[in-house]
């Protein structure tokens, strides 16, 4: 008998269904060689629907299994991510991986987005390759320092940015971008600056430091954050930074996030005691979670002891599989704790998602409950940037 044929799920095209019963068939798997088999197949498709630029596909299987099955749904992330960000300049003997390094900073002043010099993107890569990399690697660096705006949007244009620098890699060459055609980048007080490049090594050798027996990652970290933070530090003029350990684009970009919610909450603090003259002992803090369909984010605000007025406010978004369930406001509690203010106020309400109709700025929770903008001092404000993140 002839079967009837079945409507696709919520109209998605053929080959994201196809995504799906691959993602479902890896994530299922009960055996290593039963995993080849189905994220062979699964790595072809990604990587023909890559290189034609159907970005469209990509998403709506990751937005399906988001919301039907999360094993699924991460394994194809993993593999849609692991194919933008590793395309080979020669796929029988070479690998490429696309990296980042990305460097928190923050400043009272605008940050700048740099133009990297060839004498700066030689310095660069001489300590990558003496702290962070392999031996025998080829390294190709863009020649700018990213705003979290100028990055590739979206996975397939993610992926042409790994072939653009995996080719110039192959000529010993950085890769040279006009900063005329990238996007204008956003003033905030606390932000990241990312430096990205591809790396190519022979297939199945090591492309990181910490793959070979001398070094460890934590002691590459430090020896990166010493001699990288050296040569980087002169190129973002006027900010106090910190180093993010080099590694995978998208692991890298996700450990920036991470790390830049503690960092904000420092900055913030710092800010204050040198802008307002305002000391973390006289600071109050108060924090509230924000809501849209679920928990979005918690936000910080900042005012004197002495008054109800909040000058300062900080985002600090959920990352992963964080919940209204996990220790979030005790992780916020402890930072502001180790950057020295004792008076914080934990706020239980839902508040929504809102932000300011003039500028676009989020609400921060007041002391008496009600979401409000943050206002400086007027005396204070001149050389502020007007969004504070």
């Amino acid at each position: 008998m002839k079967r009837s044929r079945l409507g696709r799920r919520n109209g998605l095209p053929q080959e994201a269904e196809q995504l799906l019963w691959l993602a479902s068939g890896l994530a299922e798997s009960g055996s290593r060689a039963e995993d080849m088999f189905w994220d062979s197949r699964l790595g072809e498709l990604v990587d023909s629907l890559l290189q034609a630029g159907d970005e469209e596909v990509l998403n709506a299987a990751l937005d399906h299994l988001f919301a039907a099955n999360a094993g699924a749904h991460d394994a194809l992330a993993d593999a849609i991510e692991s194919r933008a960000e590793s395309g080979a300049a020669d796929p029988s003997h070479r690998q490429a991986l696309l990296i980042a390094a990305p460097v928190l900073c923050w400043s009272r002043f605008s940050i700048p987005a740099a133009t990297l010099s060839p004498g700066a993107l030689a310095n660069l890569r001489v300590q990558l390759g003496a702290h962070v990399l392999a031996d025998k690697v080829k390294l190709s660096l863009a020649n700018v320092l990213f705003s979290p705006d100028q990055l590739p949007q979206g996975y397939c244009e993610t992926a042409r940015f790994t072939a653009e620098l995996a080719q110039a890699a192959e000529r010993n060459q950085d890769l040279k971008i006009d900063p005329e055609t990238l996007p204008e980048t956003a003033r905030f007080l606390s932000d990241v600056r990312y430096l990205v490049g591809t790396v190519i090594a022979e297939a199945g050798a090591p492309i990181f430091r910490w793959q070979e027996k001398d070094i460890s990652r934590e002691l590459a970290a430090t020896q990166w954050r010493s001699q990288g933070g050296a040569c980087l530090s002169p190129l973002l003029a006027g900010c106090a930074t910190e180093l993010v350990l080099p590694e995978a684009y998208f692991a890298a970009c996700r450990q920036a996030d991470r790390a830049s919610r503690p960092y904000s909450v420092r900055a913030s603090v710092a800010f204050l005691a040198t802008t307002l003259d305002i000391p973390p002992a006289r600071l109050r803090a108060v924090v509230a979670p924000f809501f849209d369909r679920q928990l979005e984010e918690y936000r910080i605000s900042f005012t004197a002891l002495d008054n109800g007025n909040v000058m300062h406010g900080v985002v600090w978004p959920l990352l992963g599989a964080e919940d209204d369930n996990s220790d979030v406001p005790q992780q916020i509690q402890q930072v502001l704790r180790d950057c020295g203010v004792n008076v914080i106020l934990q706020l239980d309400q839902r508040f929504p998602m809102e932000y300011c109709d003039d500028c676009g700025s989020p609400m921060y929770p007041s002391p008496d409950g009600e979401a409000v903008h943050a206002e400086l001092p007027e005396e204070s404000a001149e050389q502020v940037p007007r969004h504070l993140h």
